[in-house]
């Protein structure tokens, strides 16, 4: 949270003589942003670091290999238990305040108790627009909901690492969780 005497708006940076960028005076540090996540009862708790892609220099070839697309958005841990929904950033950080259409399509959800592994996007017209969520990270709670009203996000999920019994399903294959995300398809 900004200290009382620091402006509340962002700045642009300018450029110095050098070329390089400086932020200006009074623009607000990415670590005040940062807010500790509240306290949620599931096997596994924010922050949790999601499984990452490894790179590789050739495509990996015979039986039993799973491809993602690179999605253009956001990774996002989804947690739920009861009315609490939260989300997280692949660094780590609290999400929720910037997708409230998330938070409320998730607690719509008949599931009281899960944790999925996804990622946020904003697509129209078959495009995904990487720079509409961008501006989602925005101290500015009404800009926030105005944008979610004008262009609203949706999680894409391709992993399940709590199920809606509560169990962690993190110890098996990920074919296996993968195959699990289908309770989704029945709750809506």
């Amino acid at each position: 949270m900004p200290a009382k005497n620091q402006k509340t708006r962002i700045q642009r940076a300018k450029k110095t003589k050098s070329g390089t960028a400086k932020v200006a005076e009074g623009a607000i540090a990415p670590r005040s942003l940062e807010r500790p996540f509240p306290r949620i009862q599931l096997p596994i708790r924010p922050p949790y670091p999601p499984m990452e892609a490894k790179p590789v220099n050739e495509i990996p070839r015979g039986e039993g290999w799973q491809y993602e697309p690179k999605w253009d958005g956001f990774r996002c841990l989804a947690f739920r238990k009861r009315e609490r929904v939260l989300l997280q950033s692949k660094s780590g950080q609290p999400l929720g305040r910037y997708f409230p259409e998330l938070l409320a399509t998730l607690a719509a959800l008949p599931a009281e108790k899960f944790v999925l592994d996804g990622e946020i996007i904003i697509e129209r017209d078959g495009v995904l627009h990487f720079d509409e969520l961008l501006q989602r990270i925005h101290p500015a709670a009404s800009r926030i909901r105005r944008l979610a009203q004008e262009t609203p996000s949706t999680l894409v999920v391709f992993d399940l690492l709590v199920n809606e019994e509560g169990k962690s399903l993190v110890m098996l294959p990920l074919a296996q969780r993968r195959a699990e995300t289908n309770f989704l398809s029945r709750l809506t």
